[in-house]
């Protein structure tokens, strides 16, 4: 369970009920009320986990329009707090509507002290439970896979897709622009993979001159070349039993990928000034942002290597086209550089937060990375803004003329929006959205939206 404090808010008129329930919790810090206001003030100050409320509260001390009130208010405001309600003798319909509401069980006065304990003890623990429940189910939903934060349909689709292939031994092609993160599902890959074990070699196409790519690739004997003092093993066979991963595959030079197609025929290796044939055991994996189909129509990269490195293809979209991921993502750089830099509690401000959203991110991830990283060092106050991230303010997108159009897709954005900033969890992307979760539900239904319940 939680070390978090156990805190308990009563809302009660009677002044002397009032204080025996305070002093009736040992193992709380309890907070009262005596009308609604001042019960929503104390929940946003205190953010109790359990509330006894009565339903006899003023202006309508006798009834329990307010008390049904406060808990409807309550409830829209924290969907996960357990809520108690305390009614007279002959007021059970007034109970059963409490409990229909969304309140966790009533009590009927006079209460008992000890019956109510055990009440509130068992909905701190139920709650605690439910938290627990959330966080672990937050942190899986967006991190599928080690080191991806992915929310979006898009990146799902794509994770789900790593899961499928990582068993098998297939080649696999990972498709993307700069900086979308081809290296993280191709290390995802290998991490799931019966070969996991064994060596992880990367290597980059675009990065080895082409005099010395040969050599990088397969390795050289002794005297190959001035400078070959020693025979040397290429990353292909530093790879044997794990896996190869060949990033920018679409700089090959042509004849490099005739080499690297007889190896991927063959399983064997020759060396550089050597001649005999090495068999090596590796998965290969290889990933670029070049468009390959068109490499091959302008005869700048072989269409039999082509389907060999292929087997399956993945492509990871552009950060904007994953629905709602910016400011997830965003507010994953800003916690980790935040810690990083010792500037803990610096939030985005709401210009950039806009600017955020409506910038195009040409770098992706990578530029995204970057640019929340010297917002943190930038940032003066705990407000982080579009001038820190060095990105214009939003003038908002532009919109269809049909007013009906207009306020169905900004519902259906905002719905699809705080879902995923909260990692799939509907009660918390209601209370985000100011709405309940039955009017959450009834307007995904209307709208005919996409998510998975949980």
């Amino acid at each position: 369970m939680s070390a978090r404090k156990k805190t308990l808010l009563v809302v009660e008129d009677d002044p002397g009920l009032q204080s025996a329930l305070k002093w009736s919790f040992d193992d709380f810090e309890v907070v009262t009320a005596e009308d609604r206001e001042t019960a929503l003030a104390q929940l946003r100050r205190h953010e109790p986990q359990v509330v006894t409320l009565d339903l006899g509260l003023p202006p309508d001390p006798g009834g329990a329009s307010e008390g049904l009130a406060t808990l409807h208010d309550i409830l829209e405001a924290r969907p996960h707090t357990k809520v108690i309600v305390v009614t007279g003798n002959n007021d059970n319909e007034n109970a059963v509507t409490a409990v229909a509401e969304g309140a966790f069980l009533f009590c009927q006065k006079p209460v008992d002290p000890q019956l109510l304990s055990f009440i509130v003890d068992r909905a701190w623990q139920l709650y605690e439970l439910e938290e627990e429940n959330r966080s672990l189910g937050s942190a899986q939903s967006i991190e599928p896979l080690k080191g991806i934060i992915a929310t979006s349909r898009q990146m799902l689709d794509a994770c789900h897709m790593v899961e499928k292939v990582a068993p098998t031994d297939a080649s696999v092609l990972v498709l993307g622009e700069s900086g979308t993160g081809k290296e993280l599902f191709a290390r995802a890959l290998h991490e799931l993979s019966p070969r996991h074990k064994g060596p992880w070699v990367a290597i980059n196409c675009a990065a080895i001159p082409e005099n010395l790519l040969e050599s990088e690739l397969f390795g050289y004997e002794k005297g190959a070349f001035t400078g070959a003092t020693k025979t040397t093993p290429g990353n292909v066979e530093c790879a044997d039993g794990g896996t190869l991963f060949l990033d920018e595959v679409g700089d090959l030079p042509l004849p490099l990928q005739a080499k690297l197609l007889r190896f991927l025929q063959e399983r064997v290796v020759v060396r550089v000034g050597g001649r005999k044939e090495i068999p090596v055991d590796v998965r290969v994996v290889c990933a670029t942002h070049r468009q390959l189909m068109e490499r091959i129509a302008s005869g700048e990269f072989r269409e039999d290597l082509y389907y060999r490195i292929s087997e399956f293809s993945i492509q990871i979209p552009p950060l904007r086209d994953r629905e709602g991921e910016v400011v997830v993502l965003a507010s994953h750089f800003l916690d980790k550089f935040s810690a990083q830099l010792n500037k803990k509690g610096l939030r985005f401000g709401r210009e950039a937060l806009r600017a955020l959203e409506a910038y195009d991110w040409p770098g992706n991830v990578r530029e995204m990375e970057n640019r929340i990283k010297r917002a943190v060092i930038m940032a003066d106050g705990k407000s982080i803004t579009a001038q820190d991230l060095e990105l214009e303010p939003a003038d908002g997108d532009p919109m269809p003329f049909n007013l009906r159009q207009v306020r169905e897709e900004a519902e259906s954005r905002a719905l699809l929006r705080a879902y995923r900033h909260m990692g799939g969890n509907v009660s918390q992307a209601a209370e985000l959205l100011g709405i309940t979760r039955p009017t959450f539900y009834a307007l995904v239904k209307k709208y005919h939206l996409d998510i998975q319940q949980k």
